[in-house]
């Protein structure tokens, strides 16, 4: 599994972690991005799977509504080859 943080800066969904880091319009896009990059990377091995894990930036949720979205989203992509 490979960990990545998740943020919008209000014109594109952005992924990172220490090494990777993909942008995209659209949450669909950006998986799509990052499937790309992960076989681009040599991090997916042939015949395998992958699960890519987005955790979102609540640091970027305004303060005062933090304590009704104590998670905005989380999701898992996987990727076969």
């Amino acid at each position: 599994m490979i960990e990545f943080i998740v943020s919008h800066d209000w014109k594109n969904w952005i992924a990172r972690n220490d090494w990777l880091t993909a942008q995209a319009p659209t949450l669909e896009d950006l998986d799509n991005e990052l499937k790309k990059m992960v076989k681009q990377k040599g991090y997916l091995k042939p015949g395998k799977k992958l699960d890519l894990f987005m955790a979102f930036d609540n640091s970027t949720i305004p303060q005062w509504m933090r304590q009704y979205s104590q998670h905005y989203f989380n999701r898992i992509v996987q990727v076969r080859t």
